[in-house]
């Protein structure tokens, strides 16, 4: 009987760290990391902030932005690796056994909504391409239940398609700009073409950036669990969030400025390139997809504590069309911009918890008696989200930044304000990779 039982546990281990055994290079790392980042709706972002602000304010929100997201990430992955747990796992040592339960339901419903918005993005494309304008349900419907099956089966199917993915983008991401500084005539003449879209601030363009993959970068530890060494999860996290999605919002907010277009579905269409546009951002948008899916397939083996993984993608990819159907894609930016608020926070939490609770000795799971909540580490995570918020609303400084920084500094405050807030530690034994 216990044979059989063991037949079906996760080989992915969303319960469990990660063994040495299973651990992987910096190429294997970096092509799923960069499979997730090579994001053709990461574009439309990128497109709707350049329209707003034209070349040079653009170039600056999308450098700071990126690199903003890209340290966070890297801190992150470095953490998963160190570790070998997945974020919601790690959300049970910084948030309780009860905490770690919003965490997942925050992230994997985040990915969830990504899934959607994807979906709802690659039935646009289809629905513009063949000028269509009926068939976007049967697109919607068709996409995610498509996607959701590679999703299945785990890490190796997402690096698979992942290898075919990214070349495809990268070529993509070198035509657009190229099309675009041809548009205009030249780099300088770029530079001169004023916004076409209303004024936006810069708190929310670094916020929309950062948001791009703020709820995908606090779940990278997903995936760095996987890494051999710190210096490859470090390497491939930077790679992918501060070069791979940096690369992606430029090669979006070009085309957005030549063509005064902030659409990129209608900038393909102007460029004349929808053709081979949509082939590509659905293998790529795919890969991104089998992330989001996995994503929340983890975080809802750990909501519901069961070692399978695979009944809650497929429950999520079923949600995600419904969403996907009845029109997700409309709700993007505003998505961005929460997403942007409330998910850094979390985990600069973890961060602080890892770093000042801990001192980076986390101790393994089985040696944890687990409380249902870490109060102070939850206040500060609270606190941490009102900061954002509030500097979003008000436009102050970077509120992503903020809110994690903010986040990380006040888990060792309120830990000191709050006695007897840590969990019960059965062994003296720590996790390192």
């Amino acid at each position: 009987m216990a044979e059989n039982k063991n037949q079906h546990i996760d080989k992915d281990y969303p319960l469990d760290h990660v063994p040495q055994s299973a651990r992987v290079g910096l190429i294997s790392l970096s092509a799923v990391l960069l499979g997730c980042t090579f994001f053709s709706p990461t574009m439309v972002a990128g497109g709707q902030v350049a329209a707003s602000f034209g070349l040079n304010k653009f170039l600056w929100a999308m450098v700071v932005g990126n690199l903003i997201l890209g340290l966070y990430v890297a801190v992150m992955s470095v953490i998963g690796t160190k570790t070998g747990l997945t974020s919601v796992l790690l959300a049970r040592y910084t948030l309780g056994l009860g905490g770690a339960k919003w965490a997942g339901f925050l992230l994997g419903g985040t990915q969830l909504g990504w899934y959607a918005v994807s979906a709802a993005y690659v039935a646009e494309i289809f629905v513009k391409a063949f000028n269509m304008p009926n068939s976007y349900l049967f697109w919607a419907i068709f996409w995610s239940l498509v996607m959701g099956f590679t999703a299945v089966y785990g890490f190796k199917a997402m690096e698979i398609v992942s290898y075919i993915a990214i070349p495809l983008i990268l070529l993509l991401t070198i035509w657009v700009p190229i099309l675009g500084v041809k548009q205009a005539g030249s780099w300088a003449a770029l530079a001169q073409i004023q916004p076409s879209a209303e004024p936006m601030a810069m708190t929310t363009a670094l916020t929309i950036i950062v948001g791009t993959f703020a709820s995908m970068g606090t779940q990278v530890t997903n995936w760095s669990r996987f890494a051999k060494s710190t210096i490859v999860s470090f390497i491939a996290a930077l790679l992918a969030f501060f070069i791979g999605n940096g690369i992606m919002i430029f090669a979006g907010g070009i085309g957005a400025i030549a063509f005064q277009q902030g659409d990129i579905v209608e900038v393909f269409l102007q460029m004349g390139i929808i053709f081979w546009a949509l082939i590509i951002l659905t293998i790529n948008i795919w890969t991104t997809n089998d992330a989001a899916a996995y994503a929340f397939g983890v975080a809802g083996a750990e909501f519901f504590n069961k070692e399978n993984k695979r009944p809650y993608i497929i429950g999520g990819v079923l949600i995600a069309t419904v969403l996907a159907a009845t029109g997700a894609y409309n709700f993007f930016v505003p998505f961005l911009v929460a997403l942007g608020i409330f998910i850094p926070p979390l985990g600069g939490a973890i961060i602080g918890d890892y770093l000042f609770v801990w001192k980076t000795k986390m101790p393994n799971l089985k040696d944890v008696e687990f409380k249902t909540f870490r109060v102070a580490n939850i206040i500060a995570y609270l606190i941490g989200t009102l900061v954002a918020y509030l500097t979003n609303k008000y436009g102050i400084g970077i509120p992503p930044l903020q809110g994690i920084a903010v986040s990380a500094l006040m888990v060792p405050v309120m830990n000191a304000v709050m006695k007897n807030d840590a969990h019960t530690v059965k062994s003296n034994s720590s996790v390192e990779a």
